[in-house]
């Protein structure tokens, strides 16, 4: 319904049809890495060099071909990478933008229950921490992923990036002469980012509200989280933080104790249900 009626965004969506299928070899001039920042990824997709462009869309000609099928609006010579830079901006202010704070709550929790495992555990605590995707025998890594391959990294070390948009199997470039990077899916609902998905919960408290009780929920620390947390998560500013929580906290949302100097929250079962049954 809404590409229907939104002829700007069905537009924008046309030339990445053409580039991002559904399964198989993905451009990695698409993932620059993990810039942090919408605008540098995108100066970064738009500043490819020509030769490189050329590779991977032959590449990608090649494995749209042997399944029978021609990349439509991915020919090498034709590429316009400033078009698909500006295809992506649409594509996320658009479709994405508003489920921003979930998602970002979804990649806290995840940053943070790996950095407790590499705390408390060291590297082996962290590459155990990545089950069931990945399974550490020393001095190998063995991934769960979609073809047979081997990465060596030669003491160029390995990122790990968790993903909202990573389904099932973690992935990674291509180019073995990229950085070696893992980027696997991290936790998450089912409903999230479903045209449904939350939506309840948002009529209900209202979308900063609701977006607070996520983060909340989803943290994924089992002693809750602190409210710089939750205000990284959701994005917004410290003060409003203090406002929304005791507001769930009056409504029996959620509950606040003191550790030191921090307020811990974590959901109550209402909270939960609330959200659930969004």
């Amino acid at each position: 319904m809404r590409l229907r009626h939104d002829e700007r965004l069905r537009k924008a969506l046309t030339p990445l049809r053409g580039l991002v299928p559904s399964a198989g070899y993905i451009p990695d001039l698409l993932t620059p890495g993990a810039a942090g920042d919408l605008s540098v990824s995108l100066d970064a997709i738009g500043a490819t060099p020509r030769h490189v462009v050329a590779s991977q869309m032959e590449r990608l000609n090649a494995a749209r071909h042997g399944r029978g099928g021609p990349a439509a609006g991915a020919r090498a010579d034709a590429t316009d990478l400033a078009g698909v830079v500006r295809a992506f901006g649409t594509y996320f202010d658009t479709l994405l933008r508003p489920h921003l704070p979930r998602i970002r709550a979804r990649v806290g929790a995840d940053v943070d229950l790996r950095s407790q495992a590499l705390l408390s555990g060291g590297v082996q605590g962290l590459l155990d921490s990545l089950a069931p995707y990945a399974t550490w025998r020393d001095p190998v890594l063995e991934v769960d992923y979609p073809v047979s391959r081997d990465v060596t990294l030669g003491g160029r070390g390995l990122l790990l990036v968790p993903s909202f948009f990573c389904w099932r199997r973690p992935t990674a470039p291509a180019d073995p002469g990229l950085p070696p990077t893992l980027v696997y899916p991290v936790a998450k609902p089912p409903w999230h980012l479903t045209p449904e998905g939350g939506k309840g919960a948002s009529h209900l408290l209202g979308r900063t509200r609701a977006a607070v009780l996520e983060a909340v929920a989803g943290h994924g620390r089992p002693d809750g989280c602190t409210s710089t947390d939750i205000a990284r998560a959701v994005g917004v500013a410290q003060s409003s933080i203090t406002y929304q929580m005791g507001v769930l906290r009056d409504g029996g949302l959620v509950t606040s104790r003191n550790s030191g100097k921090n307020v811990i929250h974590t959901v109550t079962p209402l909270g939960r249900r609330i959200l659930d049954g969004a």
